[in-house]
């Protein structure tokens, strides 16, 4: 996987002098937020833990509690995310996706076809403990046909996680899918799920290019015509995954800032979670697909204070 985060590790680090600012930038009449920008959109997820555990033994306060109290609106989405530990905050955004009336799919699809197996067994581990209630027990709830067993491979733990590629079974697997899809009337969902939810990212790569040396199409072209809805929309992420999961995220971060109104929630969830791990690779491919920087996108679609806090996160390198 791609690694270039924005947000490293602050250097001359003191979780003192830190909740001592935030505290002052909270106290009395009115909230300092650029304080709040500057020292959380700067220091790492576990930097701001230890914030946290400051604030709670010297101050006896809920560092969390009081920013809500103190903030509001997206500028609030965003500081709470980057507040909480990673996984948890993930689990929240699944739970969300799941809670009430409908399902939003595309949230699942996005948090789960492009985590490693350790990735998924701590959301796992994290979810149960946050909700008492197994991950899968939910998924299973609100989903349903091939795309729900494609989910439930994947929190199975099944995929590969050796990177080795088998060149003889990678024909043998391009085959299989040419069999279950164009090479027969109807589609064979199962394989499609087994193939893509066991192989290694490095392992399927080689399948996905035996499967057009096989077929002349790629394998999204195939998807696209043998599938629809939630199925294809997972498959398709777990693809574009395998060949570059930073150009996955940004092009779902261009698509939830297209046309008119913005997908907030989709632009936080990516900016904070991948800000430790790709998100300066997603600026790059971003830049490469749209022929503009996220930074400048960003800009134009949000304001105040949300808006200098995402940039701040960004990055202006």
């Amino acid at each position: 996987m791609e690694y270039s985060p924005t947000i490293i590790p602050f250097e001359n680090f003191n979780a003192e002098e830190d909740g001592k600012q935030l505290r002052a930038a909270m106290k009395g009449f009115g909230t300092d937020e650029q304080v709040i920008i500057d020292v959380l959109t700067s220091r790492s997820n576990d930097q701001r833990q230890e914030i946290a555990v400051w604030f709670k033994n010297f101050l006896g306060r809920d560092l969390i509690d009081d920013l809500k109290s103190e903030l509001g609106g997206k500028f609030e989405d965003v500081i709470i995310a980057l507040m909480l530990k990673p996984d948890e905050y993930l689990c929240k955004q699944l739970h969300k996706a799941m809670a009430g009336m409908g399902t939003d799919e595309s949230t699942l699809i996005e948090i789960l076809c492009t985590k490693t197996n350790e990735e998924i067994s701590r959301l796992i581990g994290a979810y149960e403990d946050l909700y008492d209630r197994p991950l899968e027990e939910d998924l299973c709830s609100e989903t349903g046909g091939y795309f729900r067993r494609l989910l439930v491979m994947i929190l199975s733990g099944a995929r590969d996680q050796t990177g080795e590629v088998d060149v003889e079974l990678a024909q043998q697997q391009a085959a299989e899918l040419f069999n279950a899809g164009e090479g027969k009337l109807g589609t064979d969902e199962e394989v499609f799920n087994r193939v893509i939810s066991h192989g290694s990212f490095p392992h399927l790569r080689h399948v996905f290019e035996e499967y057009k040396h096989l077929s002349g199409k790629t394998i999204e072209q195939a998807v696209k015509d043998e599938m629809s809805g939630d199925l294809q929309e997972a498959i398709l992420a777990i693809i574009e995954s395998v060949q570059s999961t930073s150009a996955f995220f940004a092009k779902r971060l261009f698509t939830a800032m297209e046309g008119m109104g913005t997908d907030d929630a989709t632009l936080i969830r990516i900016i904070v979670s991948r800000s430790e791990m790709d998100l300066g690779s997603i600026k790059s491919e971003f830049e490469r697909l749209y022929d503009r920087t996220l930074l400048s996108a960003v800009k134009s679609e949000t304001s105040g204070d949300y808006k200098h806090a995402l940039c701040s996160i960004i990055g202006s390198a």
